[in-house]
């Protein structure tokens, strides 16, 4: 049996996310394992996420026909088969040997919309062309705003559909992990559109956002919002659309699990721009949650990496299936048909 017979009899043998996580950290070197596992100095925030999900209960309603479940979704004009897309992630090619290929393909088998991260080891260009599937691109803003012109202008050129702006990395955080285990591209792994992972500006203001929008010809959501009050301060900007991302845990330590975040910013936001979240989302039942809370849809990171891990295309593949199985059934067993059904009475008060 060859390497690629074993990791597909292995992919195929997954059970639950928690599983694709296991198999991965015996698959990954230990640096990588690291990189995408860990979180921020004493990773509070990284738990609480789960935590913040476990701990809300769901309020099923019986004898409802749940005969054809819907899992639909609309977003800025494209017609999504469900509400799951694929995170941005850095670095895959220290996971798989495909990279960031493997990810786009394991995406679009499972009819899901890859956001394509800054960070990518493999040129946009290379990824656009296997991709099935729509594709974002998520935007670290540089110093170098012709360089930042030009990355979002060759968005634009290879297809990608939106602009995910991450607003909440000024500089990164403090992360122990990472610092133990040294953590460093290998030898000929590249990041072709980033030169430099601390070129990242410090100064982004709101006027920046007015920047790209002077230029962009796609759609710009903010990443990284988890206060209600920048919130409106992005739709008064003219943005498209919020995600409530507090970086996986990643950036500063003791900020609310975004599942917490997610209410008071949808409140606040009132349907005006769609709403995405992500952060520690591993079951159905948490997609669920989110959309209950005011999410039109979530994005998954963590899972994605570990299933590129456990066998490239077919993890990526795998974890996307699981998840958008659990949803369906997740939605069945709560009396919920439909997306549009599942709203706060969903939820156990």
């Amino acid at each position: 049996m060859n390497v690629a017979e074993r990791d597909l009899l292995d992919v195929n043998q997954l059970i639950n996310l928690f599983d694709v996580e296991k198999l991965a950290a015996e698959r990954m070197t230990p640096m990588a394992y690291e990189y995408v596992a860990s979180g921020a100095a004493d990773e509070f925030t990284l738990r609480w996420n789960r935590q913040a999900l476990d701990s809300i209960k769901l309020n099923t309603r019986v004898l409802v026909d749940v005969s054809r479940i819907d899992t639909r979704v609309s977003l800025f004009g494209l017609d999504l088969a469900y509400p799951i897309l694929v995170a941005p992630t850095a670095y895959h090619r220290t996971m798989h040997p495909e990279g960031e290929l493997a990810t786009a393909r394991g995406a679009g088998a499972a009819e899901a919309l890859y956001v394509v991260s800054s960070f990518t080891n493999t040129p946009l260009s290379e990824i656009a062309s296997v991709a099935t599937q729509p594709l974002w691109f998520q935007l670290y803003v540089s110093d170098d705003r012709e360089q930042t012109k030009a990355l979002v202008q060759e968005a634009e050129a290879q297809g990608c559909r939106a602009l995910c702006v991450t607003v909440d990395t000024p500089v990164a955080g403090v992360r122990n992990r990472q610092q133990r285990v040294n953590f460093a591209m290998p030898e000929g792994i590249r990041t072709p559109h980033m030169a430099d992972a601390f070129a990242l500006t410090k100064s982004l203001t709101w006027k920046d956002v007015d920047w790209l929008q002077s230029f962009a010809k796609i759609p710009i959501l903010l990443k990284g919002i988890l206060n209600s009050d920048d919130a409106e301060l992005a739709i008064q900007a003219g943005v498209s659309g919020i995600i409530v991302s507090n970086h996986g845990g990643r950036n500063l330590d003791t900020v609310p699990a975004t599942i917490e975040a997610l209410p008071r910013i949808a409140e606040r936001v009132n349907k005006r721009v769609p709403v995405l979240m992500d952060g520690g989302i591993r079951r159905g039942t948490d997609v669920v949650k989110a959309i209950a809370l005011g999410a039109n849809a979530v994005l998954v990171g963590k899972p994605i990496c570990f299933g590129l891990a456990c066998g490239g295309a077919d993890g990526v593949a795998k974890v996307l299936t699981i998840l958008r199985t659990e949803l369906e059934l997740a939605m069945a067993l709560t009396g919920k048909a439909t997306l549009t059904d599942i709203d706060q009475s969903v939820i156990w008060r």
